[in-house]
């Protein structure tokens, strides 16, 4: 893989990776829910779907959305639905019903399918990776394909060494949090309009 730009492929990947989006606001929120091994299992599930939006890219499907109309709205609005989904629920809590389902918990696996799902259900990410990837790929590379998909599984791996870590950090204030209801019920609120606002953004978000 000498054909890649590592150094600077690693740069602009942590600049984008750290900008704040509906990955990094879903392990956040299920950190503060449940502690730091409910944002690290989130952060696990966001990675995989990347891995699989890298198999994705690899094989052409981000062409595909750049050129069919039709294709790109359906993955648009369901990738939309699902954060509405995840938002609303967010929005509606209370902390009457915090302090009453304080045992109620996601399992691991379901965690780590949320962040998956939440991942694999936007379509602007396999986009972006066709448009981003092969930037750091020199032009006479021999295996272009492959390179570009071990882009993609770096760019997955940096993804859960940043995530999983804010998720531990946020996770350790949900002790604190959890002695107080109301403020954890506001928090999850506001992040659940934040999903809220990135599900309408996607919806109505037009292609490139």
């Amino acid at each position: 893989m000498q054909d890649i730009a590592w150094w600077l492929f690693i740069l602009a990947s942590l600049a984008v990776i750290i900008t704040p989006g509906q990955d990094m606001m879903l392990v956040m929120s299920r950190s503060i829910a449940q502690g730091p091994a409910a944002g690290i299992a989130t952060a696990a599930g966001v990675s995989l779907g990347l891995v699989g939006h890298s198999m994705l890219a690899a094989l052409g499907l981000g062409a595909i959305l750049r050129t069919s109309e039709w294709a790109f709205l359906a993955m648009k609005l369901a990738g939309a639905a699902y954060l509405l989904y995840l938002g609303i629920g967010l929005v509606r809590t209370r902390a009457a019903t915090l302090e009453l389902q304080a045992g109620a918990q996601r399992s691991a696996l379901r965690l780590f399918l949320d962040g998956a799902l939440s991942n694999l259900s936007n379509p602007k990410i396999v986009v972006f990776y066709l448009a981003f990837l092969p930037q750091f790929v020199g032009a006479g590379a021999r295996h272009a394909t492959l390179a570009v998909f071990v882009l993609g599984l770096v760019f997955a791996t940096l993804t859960f060494l940043i995530k999983a870590p804010v998720g531990w950090f946020a996770g350790r204030l949900s002790g604190w949090l959890r002695r107080r209801p109301t403020v954890l019920a506001w928090i999850y609120r506001g992040s659940g309009a934040v999903l809220v606002g990135l599900g309408l953004k996607l919806a109505l978000e037009r292609r490139a």
